[in-house]
């Protein structure tokens, strides 16, 4: 069997491949971009965290109604420049949205991956790592 015209062709661009240079950019830093209600999350104590991620897993929302609360008694959030307020309100609106859209599951899967965030969050606190990534 003869090999066909191709085969050469598919050799020399690999070895081509092969011999260009790799990519010298290089990435300084990533940051990821969060909207307003996933950058009101509150940086809590691990034990707090824990338990707002079990009362979100249980009751949808319950959990992030807690932390909303937590930021009243003065937990960090990424929102430097708003208000305590504010930032309180977009918790207990992440609330609201978790436990209206429960019914139809979206809300509950919601509400465990906003405690996991939470424990998430807590972590990176008692390990000292910054909270912006």
């Amino acid at each position: 069997m003869e090999p066909s015209p191709k085969e050469p062709e598919a050799a020399a661009a690999a070895a081509e491949a092969r011999a260009a240079p790799a990519s010298s950019g290089v990435v300084v830093q990533v940051r990821e971009k969060k909207g307003p209600l996933r950058a009101a999350i509150p940086c809590l104590p691990f034990p707090l965290a824990v338990l707002c991620l079990f009362l979100n897993t249980f009751v949808p929302g319950l959990g992030t109604f807690v932390s909303a609360f937590a930021v009243l008694c003065g937990a960090r959030t990424e929102l430097p420049d708003r208000h305590v307020c504010c930032v309180f309100w977009l918790n207990v609106a992440a609330a609201l949205i978790q436990v209206l859209t429960a019914v139809v599951m979206v809300g509950w899967i919601m509400s465990i991956f906003w405690g996991m965030d939470m424990v998430i969050l807590a972590r990176y606190k008692e390990q000292g790592v910054p909270q912006q990534l």
